[in-house]
């Protein structure tokens, strides 16, 4: 059975406005002010807490943290999204040296895993590229090599021989 909690589209439309606090002005409209009160918040032992436990346990980014803490205040009606783009990076800090006094090594987040695994990749290739014209004409040589050992195997009919072999059953 479907849901159909879900709002009536145009319901916002017949709201009263200003009825959330984003659509009130800020609390918090200097930047210096945002930043006291989200140290001060972060401070808190329950907060703080709940924090290094989404680092510890649930292996959390910092970026991830401080962009969910920014939200949040904005969604609250604490302070807008333009200060928080300005609060964002001595909070992101400030979490991040927190979790470094508890002993944690927080990621920063910033670092894109694919892109640094596709970087390593191509570097690789090159450097193989690099190496293999470097050899001149062995390479031709060594493929001839493994052709003839590999024929070699084929013909061989010997026992199987190694850890995992099979011994007739």
């Amino acid at each position: 059975m479907r849901n159909f909690s879900g709002p009536i589209p145009g319901q916002s439309l017949t709201t009263p406005p200003k009825g959330f606090p984003w659509e009130r002005p800020p609390e918090i409209v200097d930047p210096e002010e945002a930043i006291q009160m989200h140290l001060a918040r972060l401070s808190e032992p329950e907060m703080l807490e709940g924090i290094l436990d989404l680092i510890e346990l649930d292996n959390l980014d910092l970026k991830t943290i401080t962009n969910g803490v920014m939200r949040g205040a904005v969604s609250q009606g604490m302070h807008s999204i333009d200060v928080a783009l300005l609060v964002a990076p001595v909070v992101h800090e400030f979490i991040k040296q927190g979790a470094i006094a508890f002993g944690l090594n927080p990621e920063d987040g910033f670092d894109d895993k694919e892109e640094k695994a596709e970087y390593k990749k191509s570097r690789d290739t090159e450097l193989a590229k690099k190496m293999i014209k470097g050899m001149g004409k062995a390479p031709q040589r060594a493929a001839k090599e493994v052709q003839t050992i590999s024929a070699a195997e084929k013909v061989s009919t010997g026992k199987p021989k190694g850890l995992m072999s099979r011994g007739e059953v």
